[in-house]
């Protein structure tokens, strides 16, 4: 369905209901949970692109656009007075090649952790997003592919010194194709809610 990353953020433009399970091998369990996702692509003269390019030190010129996105959501383990899996991220692309489907993936915040990162990205054979991130003292592989035009599919692992942490499994429904627009002078305020969350997308 995508011809390349961006394309690929364009498709997932909407409102999303996410349906989680995620494996913890550690303690041989499972946990539920769900979520709301709201995916805006930007394009490459947004702002926020910039911004993010030029906090990684690339040139913004060489992006192909990006993505915010923002989520609120539960898990079965959370307890009352937890702090809550919201939040939002910037994500942008920067290609490494002509075809734009694979190069470096800039995001504003990890999935696995509270800070801005750059990692990798490709699109497979099956034109399915893989996005690989490495960090200080994990790796986090992720997979996004569209089973239907209205049904993501993704994967991901989270791998830590020693072995695999988590594996999670989410399929997400878009309820709404028209509710991705973020207003600029919102997007400050949707910022500000930094608490450590696995919704990241």
């Amino acid at each position: 369905m995508a011809t390349d990353a961006m394309e690929f953020f364009r498709l997932s433009a909407g409102r999303w209901q996410s349906q989680r399970t995620t494996h913890h091998l550690a303690f041989r369990r499972s946990e539920l949970g769900e979520s709301d996702i709201v995916v805006e692509a930007l394009a490459a003269a947004d702002p926020a692109v910039a911004e993010l390019c030029t906090y990684h030190g690339v040139d913004p010129a060489l992006a192909a656009g990006g993505a915010l996105v923002s989520w609120h959501g539960r898990m079965d383990w959370d307890r009352q007075d937890e702090e809550q899996h919201q939040g939002s991220t910037v994500m942008v692309i920067v290609p490494d090649s002509p075809d734009g489907r694979r190069g470096r993936l800039l995001r504003e915040r990890g999935y696995a952790e509270v800070a801005p990162v750059a990692g990798q990205y490709a699109m497979d054979a099956e034109d399915g997003l893989n996005l690989i991130t490495e960090y200080e003292t994990m790796s986090v592989v992720e997979r996004f592919w569209f089973a239907a035009p209205d049904l993501r599919l993704r994967t991901s692992t989270l791998k830590r010194f020693g072995g695999f942490s988590t594996a999670t499994f989410c399929a997400e429904k878009r309820v709404d194709a028209a509710a991705a627009a973020v207003e600029p002078q919102a997007r400050t305020a949707v910022k500000t809610e930094r608490s450590y969350s696995l919704w990241g997308w």
